[in-house]
């Protein structure tokens, strides 16, 4: 690197740096091309970011993450990184400095998603009213029409995501759960959508499961939430992994633009991608036999 393009890097820093506050890039070596990146919407997460020798004519490389608080979520580093990964591919411009659009697009994408820490203790204030709201409401629907009122909302569903897919300002990502039966199914689904402001809202939030329950009963359904055929497709793709006894939630933000055929393609991608994550897929071993899937 030229000692003008290094001067131009420093003044990038140094700006970046008072826009956004001190220690936005800090340099982590006696290597001034290699900084630790930190997003004030996730200050516990900093990801190592290297400009290359002919930044700006070259983008810069995010390593992965350089430190994660201790009260970090699992899987939430990663999931930045993989973020901030596909907004640099969208954002850079060859001869363009590129990190103040980075910072400024992940940022948005990050208070879309609804991840930004500021504001998480009063999301889940607000998430738990709206929950108490939601039973409430919907034992008085189900009283009205002569029906036994749904269960309470009850703890947290043991989730499991997939990566987070951004295609043409649409975002994709899936959840999974293990479960036993079909009231447990939509006991985990009236708890999403209840305490999730950001996904009640989605454009789609898209459903299947398939249940065995006692004496080899089988139940399986699946629901579309909008998106034509969506919910039917995820089901088939549970038949084909031969998954039993989970259920997947495939949440769409429209971007506004039409995906055309390619957002099945991305709705199966993710929703696979979580039974996956979650250990809820069988896979053929060398001896023929099934074997649960490994994260």
């Amino acid at each position: 690197m030229t000692y003008e393009m290094l001067e131009d890097l420093e003044d990038e820093v140094s700006s970046i740096n008072s826009i956004y506050g001190e220690n936005t890039l800090a340099q982590i070596s006696n290597e001034p091309r290699i900084n630790a990146l930190t997003f004030s919407s996730q200050p516990a997460i900093s990801l190592r970011l290297e400009f290359p020798e002919d930044y700006p004519d070259a983008p810069p490389s995010i390593l992965g993450t350089q430190s994660i608080g201790e009260h970090v979520a699992k899987g939430e580093g990663s999931y930045l990184v993989e973020l901030v990964r596909e907004t640099l591919a969208e954002v850079y411009s060859p001869g363009a400095p590129c990190v103040f659009d980075l910072i400024e697009e992940v940022g948005s994408r990050l208070q879309q998603l609804g991840i930004d820490q500021s504001s998480r203790n009063e999301e889940q204030q607000a998430a738990q009213a709206d929950g108490q709201q939601y039973q409430a409401d919907q034992t008085n629907a189900l009283k009205s029409d002569g029906q036994q009122p749904l269960e309470p909302l009850g703890e947290e569903p043991p989730w499991n995501f997939s990566e987070v897919v951004t295609e043409k300002k649409s975002i994709f990502v899936a959840r999974s759960a293990a479960v036993t039966s079909v009231d447990q199914a939509k006991q985990y689904l009236a708890h999403l959508l209840a305490t999730d402001r950001k996904v009640a809202k989605a454009t789609h939030n898209i459903t299947a499961w398939r249940i065995r329950g006692e004496n080899g009963t089988q139940y399986q359904d699946c629901d579309d939430d909008g998106e034509t055929a969506a919910g039917g497709r995820v089901l088939h793709l549970l038949e084909l992994m031969g998954v039993w006894n989970a259920m997947v939630v495939v949440t769409r933000w429209y971007g506004g633009v039409q995906l055309g055929p390619d957002r099945f393609r991305i709705i199966n991608q993710t929703a696979r991608d979580a039974l996956v994550s979650g250990g809820l897929t069988l896979e053929t071993g060398k001896d023929g036999n099934k074997k649960k899937g490994k994260r």
